[in-house]
């Protein structure tokens, strides 16, 4: 059995307070769908104004990078 865990974290340019209450709401809703359809589980979510920590818990068998080097785009 495999544990394996990614942490992520998105930045915003010039780390300017962009990310409010509703859009931090949106990008968990949006971040919590994308982890169902990848059977990946968004074991931690939390942001302040300028950045967003994500703590993602995938299976062995998913390859992050090439879901997304492939081309496939994700609209919002």
């Amino acid at each position: 059995m495999s544990l394996l865990n990614a942490h992520l974290v998105f930045v915003t340019k010039y780390r300017r307070r962009l990310f409010t209450g509703q859009i931090l709401t949106f990008c968990e809703h949006t971040m919590r769908a994308v982890c169902a359809e990848l059977d990946a589980e968004l074991v931690e979510f939390n942001g302040e104004p300028d950045h967003v920590h994500l703590l993602v818990a995938y299976p062995p068998t998913l390859a992050i990078i090439k879901q997304y080097i492939d081309g496939q785009a994700r609209p919002l």
